[in-house]
């Protein structure tokens, strides 16, 4: 019986509705930029010193200029210039006594200003930036500082628990369901992380919102290399990424033109509503319907595809018949990914390249995203560099144990166990053959 690929090369690998499809998730893919490195502009980290009682009323009495204010009022940075005193401590001075001059104030209290005692910030602190971010509405600096990581390291965590399970969610419900679920919730949490009154509330929605948010865009790649024929895979899936990267570009402008971080939110949140109107524009992937034994649905799609595409769908393909191997298709368990030794083997290298090969760098991926925020500036403290190197050789093995894996260009992607299973390097077949060649030569005639 015919596969999908084969009616594709007859209606069209990437004609007209392929083109369109694909701009369409691309713009997903873009969309999802704000969630994934948002972290960089909602929480970004000003400079801020101690807010002290009386500090301005006393600046505006004598005139001073900002830089003189600093000066006398603000404690200089620590041991080599470290900026932690100046920014988490105060001078334990009552700034409103009429006993202070406008000429180096604290002169008359100490002999050297360094000899005063220290206090922690109780009257919060002052930002020296016109717009807003987390960290400045929440005071997420000092000892607080740590709250801002894991502020990041939740969206991570929905992300890892997100991911792992929208594989087994799309094969059981089908691809366009979960796409639109995804896209409802992570509008509906996106907007309520932008009107969320406490760091608590925040905390949960961002948690949610990584939750649907990576499982949305990987259902996304994963309908556009299925619409496509075989030539095309590569490139719509390497291209769906380019549009991630797009989105970067735009939200760097929108965060620019928008310094406030709820409006931001706002902003860059709205447009996912938009995507649910992708019920009308985005049909169900002919090959999961195929797998669910729903031919008929499928044959429903493909015709529609032909059309859109202006090609005619002969009648020798007008037909799809039940593959022997469906059962084995209509049970996906998590357990397959480790059940047989070569899907074992690909499983542990992609599970390093993806989880563990970014545990101690800067990258916010999953497992290793959510122990980065913390993890990346203990090692910064070792050695400004370590994360780097560590990412380097980390990267290195990462590379050399992709070489371990079956090469994939210009060849029909496995669809069962037993097909991933066989798949060998064209070396290794050659060598099988010459093998067996070689024994059909040994072998006596009778």
């Amino acid at each position: 019986m015919p596969t999908v690929d084969d009616i594709l090369e007859h209606i069209g690998e990437f004609n007209f509705f392929q083109k369109q499809t694909f701009l369409l998730l691309a713009l997903l893919s873009a969309a999802f930029t704000p969630i994934y490195v948002g972290i960089v502009f909602l929480g970004f980290t000003p400079d801020h010193r101690c807010r002290s009682p009386g500090v301005a009323e006393l600046s505006r009495r004598c005139g001073w200029s900002l830089a003189e204010e600093l000066n006398y009022t603000v404690p200089g940075p620590g041991p080599e210039g470290q900026a932690f005193p100046r920014r988490c401590r105060r001078y334990e001075v009552d700034w409103n006594q009429s006993a202070l001059g406008c000429v180096d104030p604290l002169a008359g209290l100490a002999a050297n200003s360094s000899l005063l005692p220290l206090g922690p910030c109780r009257h919060g602190w002052v930002y020296d930036t016109p717009g807003s971010s987390i960290v400045t509405e929440f005071n997420l600096v000092c000892t607080n500082s740590w709250m801002l990581d894991l502020f990041q390291s939740a969206v991570n965590v929905g992300f890892f628990i997100g991911s792992v399970g929208i594989g087994y969610l799309a094969d059981r419900f089908g691809r366009r369901l979960c796409l639109l679920i995804t896209i409802l919730i992570n509008a509906s949490s996106g907007v309520l992380v932008a009107i969320s009154p406490t760091y608590t509330w925040m905390l949960i929605f961002r948690l949610i919102q990584g939750l649907v948010s990576k499982a949305g865009w990987l259902i996304g790649y994963i309908l556009i290399t299925e619409f496509v024929g075989l030539s095309y895979r590569r490139t719509v899936g390497i291209f769906y990424q380019v549009a991630f990267t797009v989105g970067l570009l735009v939200l760097a402008g929108v965060a620019y033109a928008l310094p406030h971080w709820r409006w931001l939110q706002f902003t860059v949140t709205l447009p996912n509503f938009c995507f649910l109107l992708y019920y009308w524009c985005v049909p169900e992937s002919p090959r999961w319907l195929i797998s669910q034994n729903k031919d008929a649905k499928a044959m429903k799609i493909i015709k529609h595809i032909a059309k859109k595409n202006g090609k005619s769908l002969p009648a020798s393909l007008q037909s799809l018949g039940p593959d022997e191997e469906v059962g084995e298709k209509l049970n996906p368990s998590f357990l397959d990914l480790v059940r047989t030794p070569q899907i074992r083997k690909h499983t542990l290298i992609l599970m390093y390249n993806w989880n563990l090969g970014v545990l101690v760098c800067s990258s916010m991926c999953d497992i290793g995203g959510i122990i980065t925020p913390f993890l990346v500036y203990r090692l910064t403290n070792i050695w400004h560099e370590l994360p780097l190197v560590v990412f380097a050789v980390v990267g290195l093995i990462a590379g050399g144990l992709v070489l371990l894996l079956p090469e994939t260009k210009g060849k029909t992607l496995p669809e069962t166990i037993e097909e991933a299973e066989n798949m060998q390097r064209p070396r290794k077949n050659k060598e099988k053959m010459i093998y067996l060649q070689v024994k059909k030569l040994d072998t006596p005639l009778n």
